[in-house]
C-alpha cells in the first residue's frame, strides 16, 4: 500500500496509532486534531485519500465532505465516528463518503479499507462503492434521497438497537433483505452472526434448535415468512416462545399483505404479533422516483467496474426512466441499466433504446388494449405475458394470483368512486359488493376518497 493519507482525528491515540500502522504499510502519512488544517492540506492538493472523525473540536467531519469533493473531485474520505448510528452511516452515505467505520474500529479492517480506497482511486477516480452496500457486489443498493427514503432510514435508526422483533414489508426488489442486514451490520450486534431462515431448516423438529445455536444472540432473519407452511409457522411459535435472554434479535420480510392473509387464516395470527413489533415499509420505487437518476448513476458506477461499456444517458432518455411504473423495482431498474449499457456502441444511451428496451417489460399501468373493440380479457393476457416473458425461464415471484387482482382492483375501484363523486354507498352498489367490503379494500389499496356533488 502507498499513497498519502491525511488523518483528521481528535484523539492523539487514534492519530498516532493510523500514522504508525500507516506508516508501516508504506504510506506517508500527515494526522492533524483540526478540520482547518485538514482542509488546508486539502486545498493544497496534499493527500491520495482522508480518514476523519465525525465531532471534532472547530466543526463537524461529515460537513466538511461536499466542500472536500468540489475542491478534491475524486479524493476518497473514510469517515470514523464514535456515533456509531445508522443515521451517522445514513449521513456520511449521502454527502458521498467512500466508507464508513462505527468507532471502536478494527485496525486490520480500516487498513483494508484504506488499501482499497486508494487502489480505487488510482483505478477508477469517479467510482466509489456505497458504503451501506455488501462487498460482494451483489445487493440493492440503499440509495436515495426522497422523503420516503428519509423517513425509512430515521425509523430503522430507532430500532436498530431495541430488541423488538421487525417486520420489513415492500413489494419484490426493494430491497428489503438489505434493509435486514444493515440494521444487524449498524447494532451493537454486529460483530455477531446474521442468519437467514429457509424454509427447509423449518421443515424439521431439530430446524429451529439449529437456527437458536446458529444465530447465538446475534440476528435471525426469516425471509419471505408469509411463504412459510402451516407446520413451519407452527415450529416458529414455538421457537420464540423458547427463547432466553440470550436470544438473537428477531427479523422478518414479506411482500405479501400478512394482515390479509390472517384474515382469510393463511397466517397464524400468534406468529403475526409475535414478529410485527415494529413495522418498517420499504417504498417501491413508484413512490420515490426522484431517487431514479441517482440510481441509475449508482448502477453505470457498478456496471463500468464489472467491464461493461461506459455510456451516458440522454436527458430525455432519462425522463421515460422516470415515467415507467418499474414493478420490478429497484432490482428491475439495475437489469434494465446493464441491458442498455450493452444494447448500443455509442456513447449516450438515446430514448428510443429505453423505449425498445422497456416495451418488452411489465407495467403497472390501466389495462387498455391495441384495438378498438378488444376485450378486458385480452389486454389482461397481454399483460401477463409480457410479464412472465420478463422472467424468462424463471417463474415470477409467488403470491401472483393476489399481485394480479389488486392490479385491476385498484384502477377499477378509483374509477367506479370518480364515477360516483366519491359517494361510497353508490359505490358499492355500482360495484355490487357490500360497502364494508368496498371501505376495507379502500383502506387495503390506500385509495384516497374525493367526495364531491357530481354533475350529470
Amino acid at each position: 500500500m502507498d499513497g498519502t493519507i491525511l488523518v483528521a482525528d481528535d484523539d492523539r491515540t487514534i492519530r498516532t496509532v493510523l500514522t504508525q500502522a500507516l506508516t508501516r504499510a508504506g504510506c506517508k502519512v500527515h494526522a492533524t486534531s483540526s478540520l482547518v488544517t485538514l482542509m488546508r492540506w486539502v486545498e493544497e492538493g496534499k493527500g491520495d485519500l482522508v480518514i476523519s472523525d465525525v465531532v471534532m473540536p472547530d466543526g463537524n467531519g461529515l460537513d466538511q465532505l461536499p466542500k472536500i469533493a468540489e475542491e478534491r473531485p475524486g479524493l476518497p474520505v473514510i469517515v470514523i465516528s464514535a456515533q456509531n448510528t445508522i443515521m451517522t452511516a445514513i449521513q456520511a452515505a449521502e454527502a458521498d463518503a467512500f466508507d464508513y467505520l462505527p468507532k471502536p474500529f478494527d485496525l486490520p479492517d480500516l487498513m483494508k479499507r484504506a488499501s482499497r480506497a486508494l487502489e480505487v482511486k488510482r483505478r477508477a477516480p469517479q467510482v466509489r462503492e456505497a458504503p451501506m452496500e455488501d462487498a460482494g457486489g451483489g445487493d440493492l443498493p440503499l440509495v436515495g434521497r426522497t422523503p420516503a427514503m428519509q423517513a425509512l432510514y430515521r425509523l430503522v435508526a430507532r430500532v436498530m438497537n431495541t430488541d423488538l422483533p421487525v417486520m420489513i414489508s415492500g413489494e419484490s426488489g426493494t430491497g428489503k433483505s438489505l434493509i435486514a442486514r444493515a440494521i444487524h451490520d449498524f447494532s451493537d450486534r454486529r460483530s455477531l452472526p446474521f442468519v437467514v431462515a429457509t424454509a427447509a431448516d423449518l421443515e424439521t423438529l431439530e430446524g429451529p434448535a439449529s437456527l437458536i445455536s446458529r444465530a447465538k444472540n446475534g440476528s435471525l432473519l426469516f425471509d419471505e415468512v408469509g411463504d412459510l407452511s402451516e407446520g413451519a409457522q407452527a415450529r416458529v411459535v414455538r421457537m420464540l416462545d423458547s427463547f432466553t435472554d440470550n436470544a438473537p434479535r428477531v427479523m422478518s420480510t414479506s411482500q405479501a399483505n400478512l394482515a390479509q392473509r390472517m384474515d382469510e387464516h393463511g397466517f397464524r395470527q400468534d406468529l403475526f404479533y409475535r414478529l410485527g413489533g415494529v413495522t418498517v415499509s420499504v417504498p417501491s420505487l413508484r413512490e420515490r422516483v426522484d431517487d431514479i437518476p441517482l440510481l441509475v448513476d449508482h448502477f453505470l458506477g457498478r456496471a463500468e467496474r464489472d467491464g461493461a461499456p461506459v455510456r451516458a444517458f440522454a436527458p430525455e432518455a432519462i425522463d421515460l426512466i422516470r415515467a415507467y411504473s418499474w414493478p420490478g423495482n429497484v432490482r428491475q431498474l439495475e437489469n434494465a441499466v446493464r441491458r442498455l449499457l450493452l444494447a448500443g456502441s455509442e456513447e449516450e444511451v438515446t430514448r428510443a433504446e429505453v423505449e425498445l428496451v422497456l416495451g418488452n417489460q411489465p407495467a403497472v399501468e390501466p389495462l387498455t388494449g391495441g384495438a378498438e373493440g378488444d376485450k378486458l380479457s385480452g389486454s389482461v393476457a397481454k399483460h401477463l405475458k409480457r410479464y412472465f416473458d420478463l422472467h424468462g425461464e424463471v417463474l415470477p415471484p409467488p403470491g401472483l394470483y393476489q399481485r394480479v387482482l389488486r392490479e385491476v382492483e385498484l384502477p377499477l375501484i378509483e374509477i367506479a368512486l370518480d364515477a360516483t363523486g366519491g359517494n361510497q354507498a353508490k359505490c358499492a352498489e355500482l360495484l355490487g359488493i357490500n360497502r364494508n367490503t368496498l371501505r376495507k379494500k379502500i383502506t387495503d389499496l390506500d385509495i384516497r376518497v374525493t367526495r364531491r356533488r357530481k354533475l350529470m
